[in-house]
């Protein structure tokens, strides 16, 4: 299987059961889905068999389980689903049922991995796009969870339970490949404290739970049909929980999540985190061929605009513009730049704070090639929130965004952000003021 390209199950396949929650009889069948598809749901016990997407802006509750709507059509307990789909490499699918909640099976997601199996995976003809987390992203809640997603070139779960007064603390840490899901993760099941059981039955969930479908625990007691599969299969299942939810965002995760504590609240609260996050990312992202346009400004444009002259113009190229208020500049950054001869010999890696400079350069391009601020020099003020995350080498090439946020008078304020290769080279917000020449 290509982890490169988008994958969609190759057949339809069927698996029929009783839900948990409702305690209804339930058929659900895989569907293969075009290329960009996604996730959806549905529900064709319903007179127009309406669609649900599986998105977090859908997630309507959280207890005991993940509940999507659109309107008044709902999908109860999502995630085992959607995790196996994300464990066993699979990105588009319609997830048809004839009720409001797929089945339970064993408590596990071991039947959905059958039923993937059954239906067989097929690569498809797009690219995969995945969410490669380049910062640490954190979430905390009053109650006690805690979730972090740290950079890591791989998708890793790592995941701690902690019942009631520290019973059962386990912990677990995989990386998620199909092989490792299947064998590792999918065949941990659901469980529930015995406490909880007859609160839960009072709000008319868990009608379908039994000893076959879920493991109770009382006091130190476990209570299964079964001996328990994993010495660790509480935290297993709550990575498995983890994965499911997190699919939620719309991407896959390309980093290590690790979690204390987690549940349905914690985990789309930080599927939401990450959604808003990759929009925030993307819509910066320069575009991979340089364009051609009336937007172009060659080097003599710039030389026009900009009073910086060698060695210290960062600024080769304007690809593209905005309006008014945004803009793409391009900096060939070669070996026979002078600051490589002292930064540093045998390891040449441009200065950030020449990176601030064509970020401040592309910036000034915006306001100064209006015709009431020609002429003018460009001063700094302040830099805030500055940020460096990889070298820039001899060879790269610097794409350089800028976004004006705010002008007044003679002070503006901008965004900005360098990326190599598609990747956050350095960002910043910049503040700065116009002056007479």
């Amino acid at each position: 299987m290509s982890a490169e390209m988008e994958h969609t199950v190759a057949s339809s396949a069927t698996l029929e059961g009783t839900s948990l929650h409702t305690g209804e009889k339930v058929s659900l069948t895989l569907k293969p889905a075009p290329a960009g598809y996604g996730f959806k749901f549905r529900r064709i016990d319903l007179d127009d068999q309406p669609f649900i997407d599986a998105d977090v802006a859908k997630v309507q509750t959280v207890e005991r389980a993940t509940t999507l709507a659109e309107g008044s059509v709902k999908v109860h307990t999502v995630e085992h689903i959607l995790s196996a789909l994300c464990g066993m490499g699979v990105d588009n699918a319609i997830i048809e049922m004839d009720a409001n909640e797929p089945p339970i099976g064993d408590g596990s997601s071991q039947p959905y991995v059958e039923l993937i199996k059954q239906a067989g995976i097929e690569a498809q003809d797009k690219h995969r796009k995945v969410y490669e987390i380049r910062e640490p992203i954190h979430m905390e809640t009053k109650g006690g969870s805690l979730i972090t997603i740290v950079p890591d070139k791989k998708f890793r779960v790592s995941c701690t339970n902690i019942g009631p007064e520290g019973r059962f603390t386990q912990y677990f840490s995989s990386e998620v490949t199909p092989e490792l899901y299947e064998s590792e993760i999918a065949p941990a099941r659901t469980f529930v404290y015995y406490e909880d059981v007859k609160p839960l039955l009072d709000k008319g969930l868990i009608k379908g739970g039994s000893l076959e479908n879920a493991v109770v625990v009382r006091g130190e007691e476990v209570m299964s049909k079964e001996p328990m599969r994993f010495d660790n299969e509480f935290a297993r299942h709550k990575a498995l929980d983890v994965i499911g939810d997190l699919m939620l965002s719309g991407k896959r995760i390309m980093g290590h999540v690790i979690c204390v504590r987690p549940g349905h609240g914690p985990n789309t609260q930080m599927a939401a985190t990450l959604k808003e996050e990759y929009l925030r990312m993307r819509t910066m992202v320069p575009p991979l061929k340089i364009p051609d346009g009336e937007g172009v400004l060659d080097i003599n444009e710039v030389m026009q605009i900009l009073p910086h002259r060698y060695p210290f113009l960062m600024l080769d190229r304007v690809i593209d513009f905005e309006g008014d208020s945004k803009c793409t500049g391009v900096k060939n950054v070669t070996i026979n730049e002078p600051f490589f001869q002292g930064h540093f010999p045998g390891h040449p890696v441009m200065p950030g704070v020449l990176q601030v400079e064509a970020m401040a350069q592309v910036a000034s391009i915006l306001l100064l090639r209006k015709p009431e601020n020609q002429g003018k020099i460009g001063y700094f003020m302040s830099v805030d929130k500055v940020k460096w995350r990889r070298p820039v080498l001899p060879g790269d090439t610097l794409f350089i965004e800028a976004e004006i946020l705010k002008v007044r008078r003679n002070i503006g304020s901008a965004v900005c952000r360098c990326i190599v290769n598609g990747e956050v080279a350095s960002s910043g917000e910049l503040k700065f003021a116009l002056i007479d020449n």
